[in-house]
Formats: structure tokens, C-alpha cells, sequence
């Protein structure tokens, strides 16, 4: 199985950005988690991360393909880009959305999730480890649960 993940606005910043949030764990070390988890499980993965919700889109649009699943955690974007929602709309691989903080118990804004509706499933304040449950969510087929 080829998952793509695909990773929105200030992840770079992890591990700097916001810690009481977040954690101390930075964005190489959320590439490495995934990647060692690639290689344990037998499947394929690349992993890209844009500030830009047209990069998103891009990455997306030029790589959907040849893949099976996406793992997105679109950051903001989530709260209010129709054009990430559509673009997950217009693919036909199965998208599972990711967020490492719990959003229902931070700020009002972000209990808006406007890409949510365009994907199979959702995870929130898993930490890294939502990225993992979303991929073993992809390659077993479970995302309706």
C-alpha cells in the first residue's frame, strides 16, 4: 500500500511552535516516527509539508495517483479552506484528516472544520500517533468505524 501525507501551514514549526500545545517533538521527528513506521509495516509513504494552502493543493493534484490513502492535517486550512475541502472532493483516494492538539478544547474557531466533511475519518489530540492510527486506519480499510 503507497500512503501520501500531506502536512499544512506551521508544522515546520513543531517543537518550537506553541510546546504547551504541541510538545517539544519536532517536524523531523514526526517524519522519522512515520517513516519507521513504513518500514516496520511494509508499506510505502512520502510525506510533504506546505505553507501555503495552493501548495497543499499542488502536492495533492500532482500526486494523488499513485496512491492508495491520504493522511492530511490541512492546520488552519481546516477551519476555513473550501478549496482544500474541494480538492479532497475531487480526488478518489480515501483521505482520514489529522490533528495532533484535541481542537474541540481549544480556541471557538477551530471547532469549524470545514475539510472534515470531504474526508473518511478524523483524528484529534493523538499527538503524533494520530498520524499512525490514520494510516493503520487506511491500510486496514477501517476508516468508517
Amino acid at each position: 500500500m503507497n500512503i501520501l501525507v500531506v502536512n499544512g501551514p506551521n508544522l515546520n514549526l513543531l517543537g518550537t511552535r506553541e510546546v504547551n500545545v504541541y510538545g517539544h517533538e519536532t517536524y523531523q521527528n514526526l517524519v522519522d516516527m512515520i517513516n519507521d513506521h513504513a518500514t516496520k509495516n511494509n508499506y510505502y509513504v512520502e510525506i510533504y509539508q506546505s505553507n501555503h494552502e495552493g501548495g497543499i493543493i499542488d502536492i495533492i493534484h500532482e500526486n494523488f495517483r499513485r496512491f492508495d490513502g491520504l493522511v492530511i492535517n490541512p492546520g488552519a486550512y481546516s477551519h476555513y479552506s473550501y478549496a482544500v475541502y474541494d480538492c479532497l472532493k475531487a480526488i478518489n483516494i480515501p483521505a482520514i484528516e489529522v490533528h495532533i492538539s484535541n481542537i474541540a478544547t481549544r480556541e471557538p474557531f477551530r471547532k469549524k472544520l470545514v475539510t472534515k466533511a470531504a474526508c473518511r475519518a478524523m483524528i484529534s489530540g493523538r499527538g503524533f500517533n494520530g498520524y499512525l492510527e490514520a494510516i493503520d486506519m487506511l491500510i486496514k480499510g477501517e476508516w468508517n468505524l
